[in-house]
C-alpha cells in the first residue's frame, strides 16, 4: 500500500486517534481511509445523475478566528444561479451557521459543496440533496 503523508492541526489527530480506539479500528490510517472513500462515493450516487436537486447546505464557522464568513458571502455571489436562498446566524460566543438551499445538477451541487468544505475555518459542514421531481410524486 502506497504511503500518503498528510498535514492536519493536532487536535484532528488526537481526536482521530480517539476516535479509532473506541471504535476498534485498526489506527488512524483505516479511519482516514474510510472517511476518504466516504468523502468520495458521496456524490457518486447514479440514481441523481441528469436530474433536477435541491440542497440544503449547512456550515457553522468561527467568525472570530477565521475569513470564512467573507468566503460564504464570496460564494453565495459566486453561485447566485445556484443559490436560491441563504440564511446567518450567530450561534453561541463566536460561532456563525450559514445556511444554504440551492436547486441545480449534481455537478454543481458537488462543485458548491468542495468549495464550501475546502473553505479555512469552517467546523463542519453538512448537507442533503433531494430530487425535484421526487416532489412531483402523488401519494
Amino acid at each position: 500500500m502506497t504511503v500518503a503523508s498528510v498535514s492536519m492541526p493536532q487536535e484532528l489527530l488526537d481526536r482521530i486517534d480517539e476516535f479509532a480506539d473506541e471504535h476498534g479500528y485498526t489506527g488512524r490510517s483505516e479511519v482516514l481511509r474510510e472517511g476518504a472513500r466516504n468523502l468520495l462515493g458521496e456524490f457518486e450516487d447514479k440514481q441523481l445523475e441528469d436530474r433536477q436537486l435541491i440542497g440544503v447546505i449547512t456550515v457553522l464557522f468561527d467568525f472570530e478566528t477565521t475569513n470564512a464568513e467573507q468566503r460564504m458571502m464570496n460564494l453565495r455571489h459566486e453561485y447566485e444561479g445556484l443559490v436560491k436562498s441563504n440564511f446567518h446566524n450567530h450561534v453561541g460566543d463566536h460561532q456563525c451557521m450559514e445556511l444554504f438551499v440551492l436547486e441545480g445538477s449534481l455537478e454543481e451541487i458537488s462543485a458548491f459543496v468542495g468549495k464550501v468544505r475546502a473553505t479555512k475555518g469552517t467546523t463542519t459542514v453538512d448537507y442533503s440533496v433531494t430530487p425535484v421531481d421526487a416532489s412531483d410524486a402523488v401519494v
